[in-house]
């Protein structure tokens, strides 16, 4: 007898369920094994890459540590030499000095008084002497490169020059502009502007903490950098103590920066910033529409292959003309709109050119156009303000009754006899006020009404020929005298105006202005190279 098998399904599905659980529980360990071990071998290389750059570090820690220690060691084995050294120059200067005290200055060369304010460390008197002497700066200049040498610490005259320069500037102090020259004139020889060498200046702590003082107090005067109202030349001075005294860690990056870029248009501006090291602006001033100024700055940094000076300098004046067309649309091309968009685009193709020049690229970018524009723009301006002045200026000559042409009056091509002319008891000569005049018998052939169109500051005898022409014999009236003279009260200027300018009508009134107006700019012809 056959046994019978009963089969349940619901074990098989609960055991091939636990099966596929197992399954999934060794899927998400192997997930995870493989997410640690990924963990850890990225943990392993960050350690072994800081562990090569620490002993990188390490190692360089080693060969500064050993050079400066070696330069110590040189230093201090220089030290009885330099001390000889110093001794036998300041007995040299002693003498100098002692001969410069007992003698006077008469006879003295410019660069022998120079030498004098550089042994004696007198700043101030340097300064003075500098301002006193400032038409010959071609002179001073030459001779300040070996003075200079003549001082016992020339930065500290320096910072002596500058500290007085800033507490005058601080205290509102009058003469600033020409004090600024002087001390910029000595800074400029006194700290030259060559990339990486800042570090090679010696400059005691004592003194570079002293100059952060003064720089501190100079920079809350300028303002912060930026749109500051600082002048160019005094900017670049600021700029130059920093790097001179190697402080430029000590300053924002952003304030130096900004300050660099609002006064790139000065001629040093590019040497400073490549000795401060601030190569990577040119892309800010291209972004800034400083295009010309970009081209010295890459001429400066050697990177001209990568910003190329021609590219730069067409797109230049695409932007300038876009700005010309843009002023005098806004302005709706008045005259004064126009005047502006003529004058900025005149200055701004005056820089183009003389970048050209400046780089020797004629040959890459003619600039016969652009001086043809310049011309039209100065001939338009020259016209301009001739018009103006036309306009304005009265005329001086006296004007004559028989001179007037075109303007209907009496006159002849000849001057009246001067029986005829009026005394200088006229009305028009005494007093503005004809009702107050008193008549005398001998006068009564001037009561008669002026009615002429064009009146003119001379009469006439009453010949027939004059009368007949008026309709009759003159009418002694005093009504008619009063009524002569009830025109506006323009003056005897006034009426010389209005007689020898005919058709115009009142003085310092042009009937029209067109032939001098200005053009809108888009009106020009487009004379630039494209």
């Amino acid at each position: 007898m056959a046994t019978d098998y009963i089969i349940n399904p619901d074990k098989i599905q609960t055991f091939f369920t636990q099966i596929e659980e197992h399954k999934n529980l060794l899927t998400s360990i192997t997930d995870f094994h493989k997410t640690l071990a990924t963990h850890f071998t990225s943990l392993s290389e960050t350690l072994a890459q800081k562990s090569q750059n620490l002993d990188a570090q390490i190692e360089s820690f080693h060969t500064q540590s050993k050079k400066s220690l070696e330069l110590l060691e040189n230093r201090e084995n220089s030290i009885p030499e330099r001390e000889a050294s110093l001794v036998a120059r300041i007995n040299e200067q002693k003498g100098v000095s002692i001969s410069d005290i007992e003698s006077d200055n008469v006879g003295r060369n410019l660069g022998e008084l120079l030498r004098m304010y550089f042994r004696r460390m007198d700043g101030s008197g340097l300064v003075k002497f500098l301002l006193a002497k400032r038409k010959e700066s071609v002179v001073l200049r030459t001779e300040l490169g070996s003075a200079v040498e003549e001082a016992v610490d020339v930065f500290a005259l320096v910072l002596d020059v500058v500290e007085e320069f800033v507490g005058l500037k601080s205290e509102g102090g009058v003469g600033m502009a020409d004090r600024r020259w002087a001390c910029g004139l000595l800074v400029q020889v006194v700290v030259p502007l060559e990339e990486g060498k800042v570090g090679e200046v010696m400059v005691g702590s004592s003194l570079k903490e002293r100059a952060m003082m003064v720089l501190e107090k100079w920079k809350g005067m300028l303002g912060g950098g930026g749109e500051s109202g600082v002048g160019a030349g005094e900017a670049t001075m600021f700029l130059q103590i920093v790097y001179g005294f190697g402080l430029k860690d000590r300053f924002e990056e952003k304030f130096l920066r900004s300050m660099v870029l609002e006064f790139a248009g000065r001629r040093d501006m590019a040497k400073i910033a490549a000795a401060v090291g601030f190569t990577d602006i040119i892309d800010e001033l291209v972004k800034s529409g400083k295009e010309v100024e970009a081209v010295y700055f890459a001429t400066e940094f050697d990177l001209t292959e990568k910003y190329a000076p021609v590219s730069l300098l067409k797109s230049h004046l695409k932007n300038i003309r876009k700005n010309a067309n843009s002023i005098s649309k806004n302005g709706k091309y008045s005259a004064a709109a126009v005047d502006e968009a003529n004058n900025s685009e005149m200055i701004a193709t005056k820089a183009i050119i003389k970048c050209v020049e400046d780089h020797k690229l004629e040959s890459q970018f003619p600039t016969d156009n652009l001086k043809k524009r310049i011309t039209q723009l100065e001939k338009a301006k020259a016209e301009k303000k001739k018009s103006a002045s036309s306009v304005s200026k009265p005329s001086n000559k006296r004007a004559h009754g028989g001179s007037s042409k075109g303007g209907g009056g009496v006159g002849t091509s000849s001057r009246p006899p001067k029986a005829g002319r009026i005394s200088t008891t006229s009305p028009s000569f005494r007093q503005r006020n004809p009702s107050q005049i008193h008549q005398t018998p001998g006068a009564t052939r001037y009561a008669a009404p002026y009615s002429y169109p064009n009146p003119s500051l001379y009469d006439v005898p009453g010949t027939p020929s004059y009368v007949s022409a008026y309709g009759g014999p003159r009418i002694k009236s005093p009504v008619g005298l009063q009524h002569a003279y009830a025109a506006p009260d323009v003056g005897v200027a006034g009426i010389r105006a209005g007689t020898s300018y005919a058709g115009q009508g009142s003085y310092g009134v042009q009937s029209n202005y067109a032939a001098y107006d200005y053009p809108p700019a888009s009106a020009y012809p487009p004379t630039y190279p494209q």
